[in-house]
């Protein structure tokens, strides 16, 4: 098995180095990664380090206004660093108004993305899957009224709806990756298999539709490293 590690797991070593923090995500066993943010770096120099640790690129966390402001610069980093997937790690989607502005701008930029050879997506929380103060539901009016990728994070699912594995299920024509993840039911996060979250569930659903899985982990505690080791290591305990 192939496992990927969103970068954001490892932020403690990306910030000041990520050459070093590529090495190390590779030397522990990844494959692939999905970038949160790139640290000043050219396109090239990314390039290059991914080539050195003989790493892909699954995707990208990129801020809508990236994409919506600086089009043409965005798509041509992206291309030279080998990545098809950009994806929203979140929006301020507190409203209607919020949602309706959200969901055209989705909708101008999902197509001309498409046309680039790029797909456009959306990382979930858990108070996407709740009803904002007026009722709109973000969750639900991303998925029917726009046409982009569902990047679902196991975990906010589990903490926001409690059935991540159902909610693959439903929405498995829409996904090309995951959020691998665990902690508790209340919102606080742990390496894989510290919490209470279904992940060998998900585990098992992805293994099936064979969706790849990328692992992250946000306490960094001891360190982001540390938790990218027991994450890899319990997926592969998984294997078994």
């Amino acid at each position: 098995m192939e496992y990927g590690i969103q970068m954001y797991s490892v932020r403690d070593f990306t910030k000041d180095d990520l050459d070093g923090a590529l090495r190390q995500v590779s030397e522990l066993g990844y494959k692939f990664v999905e970038f949160a943010g790139f640290f000043g770096h050219s396109a090239e120099a990314v390039r290059d380090m991914l080539d050195k640790y003989g790493l892909r690129v699954s995707g990208t966390h990129t801020g809508w206004q990236e994409v919506a402001e600086h089009f043409e610069e965005t798509v041509a980093y992206h291309k030279i660093i080998g990545n098809k997937n950009i994806i929203v790690p979140g929006a301020d989607l507190n409203n209607q108004e919020k949602l309706d502005a959200f969901i055209r701008m989705a909708n101008e930029f999902q197509p001309r993305l498409a046309d680039e050879g790029i797909s456009f997506g959306y990382h979930n929380h858990a108070h996407e899957f709740r009803p904002n103060e007026d009722g709109s539901m973000i969750h639900d009016q991303l998925v029917y009224r726009t046409n982009l990728n569902i990047e679902i994070d196991t975990y906010w699912a589990y903490v926001g709806m409690k059935h991540p594995v159902e909610l693959m299920e439903r929405l498995k024509d829409r996904i090309h990756v995951i959020h691998i993840k665990d902690g508790d039911a209340d919102g606080n996060g742990t390496p894989l298999g510290m919490g209470t979250a279904p992940v060998a569930d998900v585990y098992k659903k992805a293994i099936a539709m064979g969706i790849p899985m990328v692992v992250e982990s946000e306490t960094c505690k001891p360190d982001g490293m540390t938790e990218a080791r027991i994450c890899i290591e319990y997926l592969k305990s998984l294997e078994k």
